[in-house]
C-alpha cells in the first residue's frame, strides 16, 4: 500500500503511468528533463489509490511535519 505521508508530494507515493517514474521519483517530460508538475495520470492514480485505502471522506492535509491523513476531512466540506 502506498504511504501518502512519506513523500514531498502525496502523489509521489505511486508510480507515474505517463513517464514510468517509480514512486518517490519526480516526473519527467518527453525530453527526459524533470517536469515542473506531476503528470495528471499520476495524480489521478494517487487519488484513486488514496480513496481505495482511506475511503471517500478522507483528506490529506499539509502539516508542519509533512502530511497528515484526516479520516473525515471531506465530510466537513
Amino acid at each position: 500500500m502506498p504511504n501518502f505521508t512519506a513523500h514531498q508530494h502525496p502523489a509521489l507515493a505511486v508510480g507515474c503511468p505517463t513517464c514510468g517514474k517509480a514512486p518517490d521519483e519526480w516526473c519527467c517530460g518527453a525530453n527526459g528533463q524533470l517536469s515542473h508538475d506531476l503528470h495528471r495520470a499520476r495524480q489521478a492514480e494517487a487519488d484513486r489509490e488514496f480513496v481505495e485505502q482511506y475511503g471517500d471522506l478522507a483528506a490529506i492535509v499539509p502539516a508542519a511535519t509533512g502530511w497528515l491523513i484526516d479520516p473525515h476531512g471531506r465530510e466537513r466540506d
